[in-house]
This record gives structure tokens, sequence and C-alpha cells, in this order.
């Protein structure tokens, strides 16, 4: 009667139905044998929550998806081995879509907020101190980074305002120091330094170079003089 119930019981999960499709439980494994996955198919479908195990004795879950919307997607949560979650957002498919949360080690407190459309950055990236003071404003489209870029010190200073094109540095751009003061600005041409950049010490302009030629080399109040 046990040997009878044991080979039932094997038979429980990772069953196919009529048409060859997984249907019901399934478990998955690692080569080490350790659990790797479970959850529950409909006729091929993911349904409910499914759990996802990492490679260790202890079998800590490190994600679950989420598949209760019933529309192909799925909510996917990411966890370190305490069980903090790590990241957070909806994906169809294998591929991301709308907004991502990503959260400071062993934290609550938000790190990244990037949003995804058909599986790339595509919109505003916003990075987070851990005070949730704003690091970095980007935005993106289909991947690459377009438009203006910021980026704030801890102390709340500027660091540097530019422009992307192509994923590139393009246009004006000015970069400054710890203190918030200009220490350099200029132009990008296809991501390089072109024509004329300025160079400031604690606010004082010190040197103007031509980057489109960069060994003429101008001090501040003085002719050009080849370096």
């Amino acid at each position: 009667m046990l040997n009878v119930f044991f080979v039932n019981a094997q038979t429980e999960f990772n069953k196919l139905d009529a048409n060859g499709k997984k249907d019901g439980v399934w478990k998955g494994v690692y080569e080490s044998k350790r659990p790797r996955y479970e959850g529950t198919f409909s006729h091929g479908k993911e349904t409910g929550i499914f759990k996802f195990f990492d490679d260790t004795k202890k079998g800590d879950v490190i994600a679950t998806r989420d598949f209760t919307a019933n529309d192909g997607s799925s909510y996917t949560i990411f966890y370190d081995q305490n069980k903090n979650i790590v990241s957070e957002g909806k994906e169809i498919g294998k591929d991301r879509e709308g907004e991502w949360k990503y959260y400071h080690k062993a934290s609550k407190i938000l790190m990244t907020s990037e949003t995804y459309k058909k599986g790339k950055l595509h919109g505003l990236r916003t990075v987070y101190y851990p005070n949730n003071q704003v690091a970095e404003e980007m935005t993106y489209v289909n991947g690459l980074k377009e438009g203006n870029y910021k980026k704030i010190g801890q102390n709340g200073t500027i660091q540097e305002q530019s422009v992307f094109k192509n994923n590139e540095y393009e246009g004006d751009a000015v970069f400054y120091d710890s203190d918030g003061v200009v220490a350099s600005k200029g132009k990008f041409v296809k991501g390089k330094k072109a024509g004329m950049w300025q160079f400031y010490t604690k606010g004082k302009l010190t040197k103007e170079v031509n980057m489109s030629d960069p060994k003429s080399a101008y001090k501040a109040n003085s002719k050009p003089k080849n370096e």
C-alpha cells in the first residue's frame, strides 16, 4: 500500500495534457537535484504564482512570478537570501514592461525607478540616494539615452547637466565641482567634445581649449598659445 501511494504521489506533478502541453503542478530541478521552481500550468499556460529557488540546501525563494492577471503578463519579484525585495515589476513573456523598481541593499528604500517597453528602457529612469533624494535623471527611447540628463550630489548640488542623442553626448554640457560651482562647460558632437571648452577653478575661468584642435590651449585673458 505504501509503495502504491508513493508511485501515485510521484505522478501528481509534471503532467502533460492530451495535446502534450504542461498541465497541473510542475516542478523543475537543478543538476544538483535540488528544487529550481514550482508552479501550476493550465494546458500550457502559467497560472497563479510560480516560485523559484536558489541552488542550496536551504532552497530560499529568490523570485516569484504572479500570473493571476491572466493576460499573458506576470508580476515578478526578486529577493535576496534574507527575503528582502531586490527588484520588482511587470513582465510579458521574458520582456520587462512598464515601471520596474530596484531597492537599496537590505532596505525598502527605492534605489532606481525605470520604465520599459518591450524589454527595452523607454521613458524616465531615476536613481535615488538612501535618503530618497534624486541622484540621477535620464530619459530613454528604445533602450538608448535621449534628451536631458541631470546628476546631483548627495549634498543636493548639481554635478552635471547635459544632453544625449542616440545614447551619446550631444550639444551643451556643464560639469560642476562638489560645491556645485561650474568646473567645465562646452559642446559635444556625436559623443566627443567639440569646439571651445571652458575650464574653471573655484568658479574662475582658468583655461579655454578648442577641443576640435586640442593642441591649442587658451589661458584666460591671454592670446592663443600652442602647447
